[in-house]
């Protein structure tokens, strides 16, 4: 037996020796190594620094180019908006018919258009005997426009900031004790806001100039009316979604009461969209504040706004294209600005928008 077993050795051993004569070793190359399995213990382990959502949210909103250029313009029309008026040093309800309809006119900007000079090419300036410039030119009373139109920013601004307070206030607790609370209460709550819906905004602000006279007051009264009504939807709707979740589930069932729910999980969770909702609030009610004006239901002279200017340019746009030219920029500027704005924001705080 041990015999046979030797034999049978002996000629393996001759097997392999001509084989390797036959075929030559491979060489060593490292797709012939394989990385050593991953321990599951490590698995865990954070490998790098943690950033919070808000910083993440920052640096993402920063990557966007046109909501960085958006905001400097809404920053600096909110600049010009506050030290504009000082800078010329008149008043915006100062009349002088001696310069009633002088053309915008700028020491070293000739050749950007501010030169003085009307629709025939004539410098009035220089035909009045006028040494004064009017960096935006005058209306018909003889006043500054480049007072009036940062004047009327500041009222069309704050007019937009009452309406993104009312939003955020009335809004946010209206739409987050209807989703909170919910049965009987949210159906009573909702059937309210399907009146208000309804009811135009147009015809609120009639109402209250029947009663009132028209002004910032007669506006801030009809947005306090229906103005919050798109933010309850939406705290509403975010609530119901969060509020179904497991978190929210664990931290009731470990006996958390219904005011930390509220603070410390709901609305956190519900900030991306009540921000995204207050930035896109705003270009509206300065759209809404101007199309009052413009109709002659806003603001009333003397006092100015952008309605006001844009309303009495378009009147005088044929021989004085300058009294809507500056009005309609600002207020197109800051529309376009405040909706960019909007979008880097939804896209910076939504997570399915990462790449």
């Amino acid at each position: 037996m041990s015999a046979e077993l030797g034999k049978n050795e002996s000629t393996l051993v001759s097997q392999v020796h001509s084989h390797s004569s036959v075929f030559p070793p491979a060489e060593v190359t490292d797709d012939l190594f394989v990385h050593e399995p991953l321990d599951s213990r490590l698995q865990e382990q954070v490998s790098g620094q943690t950033v919070s959502v808000w910083k993440d949210a920052w640096r993402r909103l920063l990557k966007n180019r046109g909501t960085v250029i958006a905001m400097c313009i809404i920053v600096l029309i909110t600049l010009l908006a506050l030290i504009g008026p000082q800078l010329s040093g008149r008043p915006y309800d100062e009349q002088n018919l001696t310069f009633s309809n002088l053309p915008p006119k700028v020491a070293g900007l000739e050749w950007l258009g501010f030169d003085g000079k009307d629709a025939k090419g004539i410098d009035q300036y220089e035909a009045r005997g006028i040494t004064e410039h009017f960096w935006f030119g005058t209306d018909e009373f003889g006043r500054d426009l480049w007072t009036r139109v940062w004047k009327g920013t500041q009222i069309s601004l704050t007019i937009a900031l009452l309406a993104a307070l009312l939003d955020l206030f009335i809004g946010v607790a209206y739409g987050g004790i209807s989703a909170f609370y919910g049965g009987k209460i949210d159906n009573v709550m909702q059937r309210i806001i399907e009146v208000l819906v309804g009811i135009p905004n147009l015809i609120v602000i009639i109402l209250f100039i029947l009663i009132l006279d028209p002004g910032i007051f007669s506006i801030v009264l009809a947005m306090i009316v229906t103005g919050w009504v798109g933010m309850a939807r939406v705290v509403r709707g975010q609530m119901m979604q969060i509020k179904a979740q497991e978190f929210v589930l664990a931290s009731r069932a470990l006996g958390a009461s219904n005011s930390r729910l509220i603070v410390k999980h709901l609305l956190p969770n519900a900030v991306g969209p009540i921000l995204v909702t207050l930035m896109f609030t705003i270009p509206t009610a300065i759209f809404f504040e101007a199309f009052l004006s413009f109709i002659g239901l806003g603001l009333q002279p003397p006092l100015a706004s952008l309605g006001v200017l844009i309303q009495d340019g378009y009147v005088s746009m044929r021989y004085f294209t300058y009294k809507l030219v500056f009005p309609g920029i600002v207020i197109s500027a800051l529309m376009i600005s405040f909706n960019l704005l909007a979008d880097g924001l939804r896209d910076a705080l939504d997570p399915r928008m990462k790449k």
